[in-house]
């Protein structure tokens, strides 16, 4: 017989001095959003140049509060509506878990709109810059879920060597050792969507014809998680307060599908950029 894992059970504190700790949920968030903003500073420089590095340090608190809002709303309201309608202060609780990736995609995207609007900024140029970072946020975050032993996958075939026990899991009894073997989904995840996706969007990124189509690189982030997502959720678990939904699919793979038709619309209706307009002190794509 292979034999099983057992999910170590990492502590999901790292540090913790009185009422302050330190998670790893959140280590991911903060060294994702660190990480993104030193790579976008000299991505937005690349030409054609779409923003100043002080630009990009502005943009870097709007991010935050993109991806904190839309990630905390977007589950609230993709997910658990009832729950939280009927108790608004458990939407505060973010210590509590409760992120959805979707929703934070849309903060940040809105973030980026307002943003660019209020500073002259080439929108779709800009959006360029951040889709080719965007992977690292979500693979760290992947990361994270399986430290914290959480969004675990389907029931595995015996014959699969990496097939690990999650004692969180709803069907796993006092006894660890006789929990059902389960894919470690949250890896699976994490490589698809955090370091294969990367790979692509930074060789992509470096083609010069390909940054010039504003919103080619976007449409291509969107259409690659869309389908690393989807391919995703056939081996995790899905929600036990949602279950499975129509035909099978989960509400994971059904908010994935209009992100994929607004990718493959960005990328049919990208076109090369205009001239330069030369402004005071810097260049900024048009």
């Amino acid at each position: 017989m292979i034999p099983v894992l057992l999910f170590p059970q990492f502590d999901p504190v790292i540090v913790q001095v009185g009422p302050f700790a330190i998670r790893w949920y959140a280590l991911a968030y903060i060294t994702s959003l660190v990480l993104g903003w030193r790579l976008v500073r000299r991505f937005a420089q690349l030409p054609p140049v779409v923003a100043t590095p002080l630009q990009v340090d502005d943009f870097l608190t709007w991010a935050t509060l993109g991806v904190v809002l839309g990630g905390r709303l977007g589950y609230v309201l993709f997910y658990q509506p009832e729950l939280y309608f009927a108790h608004p202060a458990l939407i505060l609780a973010v210590w509590e878990g409760g992120m959805s990736f979707h929703g934070g995609m849309l903060g940040v995207a809105i973030a980026i709109i307002i943003f660019c609007r209020r500073n002259g900024i080439a929108l779709l140029g800009f959006a360029d810059r951040i889709a080719v970072v965007a992977p690292i946020g979500l693979g760290l975050g992947r990361v994270a879920n399986f430290i914290n032993g959480e969004l675990w996958g389907r029931p595995a075939p015996s014959w699969l060597p990496w097939a690990m026990k999650f004692p969180r899991a709803p069907d796993c009894p006092a006894f660890p050792t006789i929990c059902v073997a389960r894919h470690p989904s949250q890896l699976y995840e994490a490589l698809m969507e955090g370091v294969l996706l990367a790979v692509v969007m930074f060789v992509l990124s470096r083609r010069q014809g390909l940054r010039e189509r504003f919103g080619a690189l976007t449409g291509i982030f969107l259409v690659g998680y869309a389908i690393a997502r989807i391919i995703g959720e056939y081996f995790r678990e899905p929600d036990a307060f949602l279950g499975f939904l129509a035909f099978g699919t989960t509400m994971g793979q059904i908010l994935s599908v209009p992100m994929a038709v607004a990718g493959i619309w960005l990328i049919v209706r990208a076109r090369p950029v205009g001239r330069v307009r030369e402004r005071p002190g810097e260049r900024v794509a048009r």
